[in-house]
């Protein structure tokens, strides 16, 4: 049996159809299988899970038997320390994260034959492929429509509930959100996790010291220690630090935590922190900037920065490279727009009770232009036209919300399709 498969039953949530437990018998339910990650790392990250009513959230890793854990030497990895479940078929060994804490596995159950089921999930999409090939006005614009009006809500509700977690502050959830847009995805938990471990107001004292700044961030992300600080920069920047750190009482998140491999160099955590410092150093009162502004073009300008200049010839502490500016670019700029300009506008506007709200966002998002992913490309596979962000948002959200998790009957694609064919 390939692992692929055992992806597959999780992701598609095949396993609903029998009770799932523990090895020592605790009752699991799964709120949200997580995303799936295609990159290093745990297979499926930000899942959701209740284990005898507890809930649990972090990532999960799935194997065939428990000893590959040790096999691929996650034991040794940090990177894995934040697994909350381990789904194996067999159960053959208790396994532990580098900090010799025990890992919660589960044998997975699923119905047992297994070329049918792995038939039944490759049948499903197939059809759907074939059908929005030969018609792909299945797809209509009211059903495009409400799931861009579905993902604008989905991500209000995620700003609400950090809104309610910091008081109703809402620069303070802005800064929170962008700096975890500024991941990137790859790293957008590391980053999240360092801004919400250094409050904005700590940053807001030494806003005119970009050196500061950085020191701060850098200090908080981990990524700047006694073994990191190399040479005269580092070594200046970690001194600020701990000199910070006492200030305020700081502390770091795991530096492990952050990804590196398979990554362009411009888009290394260093280069990316370098230059929300600089955001932070050149915009002052950045949100109420924002938040009623309409103007693409003025939005862009706000997030115009470039890292300092230790940064324009390394790309890590102590490694240098070709000299080159660490410019935000357009494309990385117009990511930070569809994912935290949006829906804060979105979000403000609905607080206030602006009845524009969806327009206005509708609007903005089709005035940038479209995501480029591995998501878009399949559906433009398909005959799909994505013109702007506002398509590539409805495509993101059909695929993530529906397709990913087997959701053919909530779907008015899915619906027509395999209710025509019973």
């Amino acid at each position: 049996m390939p692992e692929l498969l055992l992806h597959y039953i999780w992701l598609r949530r095949a396993f609903e159809v029998c009770e799932q437990r523990t090895t020592d018998g605790r009752l699991i339910k799964v709120i949200d299988v997580g995303v799936h990650n295609l990159d290093a790392g745990p297979d499926f990250f930000n899942a959701k899970i209740l284990i005898d009513g507890m809930l649990w959230a972090g990532n999960v890793e799935i194997h065939i038997c428990s000893s590959d854990w040790y096999l691929h030497k996650h034991h040794n990895d940090p990177a894995y320390d934040n697994v909350i479940l381990h789904i194996v078929k067999k159960a053959d060994k208790k396994v532990y994260n580098s900090k010799g804490e025990a890992i919660v596995q589960c044998e997975i159950k699923y119905p047992h034959a297994e070329e049918q089921l792995a038939q039944l999930l490759q049948d499903k999409l197939s059809l759907c492929n074939q059908r929005l090939i030969e018609n792909p006005e299945l797809i209509t614009e009211d059903w495009k429509r409400c799931l861009l009006q579905d993902r604008l809500k989905k991500k209000t509700a995620a700003i609400a509930q950090l809104l309610t977690l910091i008081r109703n502050n809402w620069e303070e959830a802005f800064y929170i959100t962008l700096a975890h847009n500024f991941g990137f995805h790859t790293n957008g938990l590391p980053f999240e996790m360092t801004a919400k471990q250094t409050p904005l107001s700590y940053l807001l004292k030494h806003r005119d010291n970009l050196f500061q700044l950085e020191a701060m961030l850098f200090g908080q992300s981990g990524l700047l220690n006694d073994t990191t600080a190399t040479d005269n920069y580092s070594k200046s920047l970690l001194n600020e630090y701990k000199f910070l750190q006492k200030k305020f009482s700081l502390r770091p998140i795991e530096g492990s935590m952050w990804k590196l491999l398979r990554m362009r160099p411009q888009n290394f955590p260093h280069v990316r922190i370098a230059q929300f410092a600089q955001l932070l150093h050149q915009s002052e009162f950045l949100f109420s900037k924002i938040i009623s502004q309409k103007d693409i073009n003025l939005l862009r300008q706000n997030f115009a920065v470039k890292a300092s200049e230790y940064w324009d010839t390394h790309y890590r502490f102590g490694a240098q490279c070709p000299k080159s500016e660490k410019l935000l670019g357009k494309s990385s700029t117009d990511l930070l727009l569809i994912n935290s300009i949006v829906p804060y506008q979105y979000a403000y506007n609905r607080a206030v009770s602006n009845e524009d709200a969806e327009n206005s966002a509708e609007t903005t998002l089709r005035n940038i232009s479209a995501e480029k992913n591995h998501i878009i490309e399949q559906w433009k596979i398909l005959g799909m036209k994505i013109r702007n962000a506002a398509d590539s948002q409805t495509f993101i959200h059909l695929y993530q919300n529906y397709c990913q998790i087997n959701k053919c009957a909530q779907c008015d694609v899915g619906y027509q399709i395999f209710t025509m064919n019973e």
